[in-house]
């Protein structure tokens, strides 16, 4: 669901309901639907952690390009660029895991133990300080821009609903994976 731009269609809305952003609204009850709906995501993400040993997290089936561990390394770091970069912000991730999982990679070794500690915190520590930031006004301008897979986004509410669907993709393809590990 997009915001519409039509400001007469927003009048009924107080301002301590909205947050202005460059040409956009956005409604705080669509944001709190966002996060609910990305909090249940990483939830169903952190259970893997509890089901798959770490020879399970690391395994690549035949015929995939990927595993378990990079699906989860690859949608937090995909998180922190769509909403954090594509705001000119600095996010909580270091540059060495952004290299390891933005897209286009894929898994070049084994995951240690110590590494899957830190993806299992960050799952649910960064959406906690990405709502934070959000209440707190922290972003203030997004810059547009078209997804590697052709999706148009003009907003920053653009870029967290594309997230929740890029989340549930890769969803999709653990379910998948598992299947075989």
């Amino acid at each position: 669901r997009f915001v519409s731009r039509n400001p007469l269609l927003l009048i009924h809305e107080t301002v301590s309901h909205t947050l202005k952003m460059t040409n956009i609204t956005i409604n705080k009850t669509e944001m709190e639907s966002i996060f609910k709906a990305w909090k249940t995501s990483r939830n169903l993400y952190l259970e893997y952690f509890e089901k798959y040993t770490l020879e399970q997290l690391n395994k690549i089936p035949d015929g995939f390009s990927n595993n378990l561990i990079w699906n989860i390394g690859h949608i937090i770091v995909a998180q922190q660029a769509l909403i954090y970069k594509g705001s000119s912000l600095n996010g909580y991730i270091s540059g060495e895991l952004f290299g390891l999982y933005k897209p286009g990679t894929k898994p070049t070794g084994q995951t240690t133990e110590l590494e899957v500690k830190e993806l299992k915190a960050l799952l649910l520590s960064l959406i906690e300080k990405t709502e934070s930031d959000f209440n707190n006004g922290k972003f203030n301008t997004y810059n547009e821009r078209m997804t590697g897979t052709g999706f148009h986004l003009s907003s920053l509410m653009d870029a967290f609903e594309f997230n929740n669907y890029h989340e549930g993709l890769h969803l999709g393809c653990m379910m998948n994976i598992r299947k075989f590990v």
